[in-house]
């Protein structure tokens, strides 16, 4: 557990990306402040945010509801700390994929497959990410194909996977997909391993598997 002094400058270092407009800080506060949950990126830019914002920000990220929670618990959780080693929580990942043109990935992905974009940066653009609930991919710009189309086609690379509850849903978003005229290199298919799956190709040939249980 950091010390006071420490959380104090985490807090005013938020303040000042959330001042400087540092997209990435958006996404934090989002997770850890339920009153930004549903805004994007830009209105929570835009957004009044003042120093006891971070400051409660950073309590939640230490697990504490408020930052005199936080300054009252310091000591005891610092000595906890120092009996029991801290565990590790993975709570997310973003897999990143190439394409050649931002603005042309965005549209595929908002109109084709229902996400959203959450962010992109550059004029033109080069880097961007967009989601659907809890899947977020991010999308970096490189001027030709990372991997020869053939290859990646005749050993099915795929760039990412992702997962829905049922089979139900599973079937349901294939559908959808299929309405909306989705290139499909593998269409919904049960596996010898007892799932189904399906993959998806982007305008760069990148291959895309949505899976869930076979029943």
């Amino acid at each position: 557990m950091p010390n006071l002094e420490n959380l104090k400058k985490q807090a005013k270092l938020i303040l000042r990306w959330h001042r400087d407009q540092h997209y990435p800080v958006a996404a934090q506060i989002r997770e850890y402040l339920p009153r930004f949950l549903n805004l994007p990126d830009s209105e929570i830019l835009a957004a009044k945010f003042k120093l006891s914002d971070a400051q409660e920000m950073v309590a939640r990220q230490h697990g504490f509801d408020s930052w005199q929670a936080l300054k009252a618990g310091l000591p005891a959780a610092s000595r906890k700390r120092k009996s029991s080693p801290p565990k590790v929580t993975i709570v997310c990942a973003e897999p990143q994929l190439f394409v050649t043109d931002i603005e042309r990935s965005c549209e595929f992905f908002r109109e084709k497959l229902g996400f959203t974009v959450v962010f992109s940066y550059g004029k033109p653009p080069y880097y961007a990410q967009v989601r659907r609930d809890a899947a977020r991919l991010n999308l970096r710009c490189v001027e030709r194909t990372v991997i020869e189309r053939t290859v990646r086609d005749r050993e099915e690379l795929l760039s990412a996977s992702m997962t829905v509850a049922t089979a139900e849903e599973l079937k349901l978003l294939f559908l959808e997909f299929q309405t909306a005229g989705v290139p499909f290199p593998q269409t919904l298919k049960k596996q010898p391993w007892g799932a189904k799956n399906f993959i998806v190709k982007d305008p760069d040939g990148n291959l895309l598997l949505f899976a869930g249980p076979a029943n």
